[in-house]
């Protein structure tokens, strides 16, 4: 996509509308409080954080308003990355301004001390908020290398959100496009199960078909190889990780009931052999798998894909949801650890258990799930690669995200404010004297 060094950067200034946005929800709060508190909020119950647009491990949790009663409430806090802001979710999901705002107005902040929830509406924060999301609310039209048009909009990361580009986005590029193809990262277990379970119920849309996207590199690394030899062919490790692209497809194919191709993103290194192994291994399941070569070819090498995406769109479907939003809350959860991770279970910790007792009370138990859990495996434990069974996920945490439209639910160590790495990718990032960018890539 170009321009890439805009689009990885600040691009329209979409993610700053939704941190101001957010961050300004967060300040309303704070100063109701040290305004007199009307609304009897209590301080030990607020649940909206701050956020920002950077990896920073050192404000998961702070503690603010100190100084004196003049510098406000102290009081317990954090801050979120931006993706994980419920600001985010809502602004993928709305359908308009007017929608927007409804969503916005639902947000729930906190809990007063006679247990009702506080929510942005009852703090009069939404026209300010609506304010600053107004013009970022439109979708930025980019291009590909080759001049295809697309559509940059809105980013929830699929591991800790809802994982897809806005509704405003989708339904833009299905009605100027013959085609139109959306991204739902992380997998079937994540980003495709968030696109179908709560995406696609909320706006109304029905996939024709899904491209199950894999590499013969990752699948070596679910079958146990070391990262530093998957440049080596190794058909043992390759079929000790092809369950995993099979649990994804299958998924696809009979839980949600779509048609999918497996298009297999062709590495240098990747032998005929090992190709040969995954077209034959994924036909057993009745899908075909085509080769993509797009990273050196371009459009060219995706023709055999998009023939039999085009061919998928024509046939019939019996598109359906991996749950109904009528069961208990756990009822959900359950069904998608069942049904899309091919675990066993789930385990409640007592604090989620009370959450979830307390969100039903007051009505939100009919709300789809979103659950936070880790990219790397079907289980919440990122160290267990491949297609496990008999696994117990474990709900540590529930959420509600009412102007979105769902529950969030935690599992596993998953952060909702990540931190750098050794080496911050940032350490190799700089500008030349004519400002051309360098490093990002």
């Amino acid at each position: 996509m170009v321009p890439m060094e805009d689009i990885n950067l600040h691009f329209t200034g979409d993610f700053h509308a939704i941190g101001a946005a957010n961050n300004l929800l967060a300040a309303m709060l704070d100063n109701h409080i040290q305004q007199g508190n009307a609304l009897g909020i209590d301080p030990r119950r607020v649940t909206w954080k701050r956020c920002v647009d950077m990896n920073d491990r050192q404000l998961r949790f702070v503690l603010d308003g100190l100084g004196g009663k003049a510098n406000g409430t102290p009081r317990e806090d954090g801050f979120d990355i931006t993706v994980a802001s419920e600001i985010m979710a809502v602004f993928c999901l709305a359908s308009s301004i007017a929608d927007l705002k409804e969503r916005l107005s639902r947000i729930v902040v906190g809990y007063t001390y006679d247990d009702r929830p506080v929510t942005a509406g009852d703090l009069h924060a939404v026209g300010a908020m609506a304010a600053l999301l107004k013009d970022a609310l439109k979708p930025n039209l980019v291009q590909t290398l080759e001049g295809t048009p697309a559509f940059v909009h809105g980013g929830p990361f699929a591991n800790i959100a809802h994982g897809c580009n806005s509704v405003i986005a989708t339904r833009m590029a299905m009605r100027l496009g013959d085609y139109a193809v959306t991204e739902a990262g992380f997998g079937a277990d994540l980003g495709a199960e968030k696109f179908l379970d709560i995406k696609c119920r909320m706006a109304g849309l029905r996939p024709d078909a899904v491209v199950v996207v894999a590499t013969v590199r990752a699948l070596k690394m679910h079958g146990g190889l070391d990262k530093k030899s998957l440049g080596t062919e190794d058909l043992a490790a390759l079929e000790r990780g092809i369950p995993n692209l099979l649990r994804h497809v299958s998924n696809i194919k009979n839980v949600y009931r779509l048609p999918c191709v497996v298009a297999v993103n062709r590495f240098p290194t990747d032998t005929d052999a090992e190709i040969g192994c995954v077209i034959e291994r994924c036909r057993e399941l009745g899908v075909n798998v085509r080769l993509s070569t797009v990273w050196a070819d371009g459009g060219r090498g995706g023709e055999e894909l998009a023939r039999e995406v085009v061919r998928l769109c024509e046939m019939p479907s019996d598109f359906t949801f991996s749950y109904d939003l009528d069961g208990t809350i756990e009822d959900k959860i359950e069904a998608v650890v069942r049904r899309v991770y091919g675990g066993a279970g789930i385990s409640v910790a007592a604090p989620a258990k009370k959450e979830i007792d307390r969100l039903t009370a007051l009505g939100f138990d009919r709300l789809p799930v979103c659950i936070a859990k880790t990219q790397y495996s079907f289980t919440d434990d990122p160290t267990v690669p491949g297609a496990p069974e008999g696994f117990t996920v474990t709900v540590r945490g529930v959420k509600v995200s009412a102007g979105a439209g769902f529950l969030v639910v935690l599992t596993g160590e998953i952060m909702t404010m990540p931190g750098l790495p050794r080496v911050p990718a940032a350490e190799h990032i700089d500008v030349s004297d004519d400002g051309r960018i360098s490093g990002l890539f």
